[in-house]
């Protein structure tokens, strides 16, 4: 169920207590509802948050968090969200989709503030399409980046940032710990969605274009996964990425599973 400590003598070593925890939210389209449950259970132990990154629909969790957003109000959030609240048909030769309704959702619910303003300090990744470098968003404005951050090509419309042409950070670091690490956040945990991931026939193309990438950034994130300290990977298997329909059942396994890693590693706070 857990992939628990790794790296035990790092473990002592850089661990300050639970005040320096780092938190990392990895891509997973649907499946992300499950970092809410993780959110959950960290503050019912107590232990806050002081640093975040977030990767794709990780993005989107850390970044309302980040903003002071509860694990409830999140839920809320999430649970009321379907495929058009965060996508509308849109006429490109470079996606399908624009997922500019994603943006205009933190817009609405955080207003329009600035990545560097968060109360949490907060990372994002995505990809740059014209380079293939990883690209760490920590200024500007927070809509835009979550947008960028969550760009599944071929699906949605790259995001344009200054001359950047920006999608999924998932190509790069689907597991968001390289941010973490160098503001030497301390205590990092990694939430991987894709860790225990069972891929199926894909039902359309969309179903087609998460396997292709998912594919491709498993391996990656297993690299990604040793720099933590503290693994929690929940058992999604048998959910769909593009159903919304079992948003509870994600938020549940996320905070069953986190408990359980939290408790193994005596994680808790005063």
């Amino acid at each position: 169920m857990i992939s628990a400590l790794r790296h035990l003598g790092r473990r002592f070593t850089r661990r300050r207590g639970p005040d320096s925890v780092a938190l990392a939210l990895s891509g997973g389209a649907v499946l992300g509802a499950a970092h809410i449950g993780v959110l959950k259970a960290l503050e019912e132990r107590q232990v806050p948050v002081s640093r975040l990154a977030g990767t794709s629909i990780g993005a989107f969790v850390a970044a309302l968090y980040a903003f002071g957003k509860t694990p409830d109000e999140i839920a809320d959030i999430v649970i009321d969200l379907d495929w058009l609240d965060i996508s509308r048909f849109t006429l490109s030769r470079f996606g399908l989709l624009s997922n500019s309704e994603m943006g205009k959702n933190i817009t609405d619910v955080l207003g329009e503030v600035r990545i560097e303003d968060a109360p949490i300090p907060l990372s994002m990744i995505a990809t740059d399409l014209s380079s293939g470098e990883m690209v760490v968003l920590e200024q500007g404005d927070v809509a835009t980046a979550v947008m960028a951050s969550a760009c599944l090509p071929g699906i949605f419309i790259p995001v344009e940032m200054g001359e950047r042409l920006l999608c999924d950070g998932g190509l790069v670091e689907n597991l968001p710990v390289s941010p973490l690490l160098k503001a030497n956040a301390g205590y990092v945990i990694g939430v991987d969605l894709n860790a225990r991931r069972r891929y199926q026939r894909p039902n359309d193309i969309i179903d087609l274009m998460v396997n292709v990438v998912d594919i491709s950034i498993d391996h990656a994130s297993r690299v990604q996964a040793k720099k933590v300290d503290l693994l929690i990977t929940p058992e999604l298997g048998t959910f769909s990425r593009t159903d919304t329909s079992r948003i509870a059942e994600l938020i549940d396994h996320g905070y069953k599973t986190a408990v359980k890693a939290l408790d193994a590693a005596g994680l808790k706070g005063p």
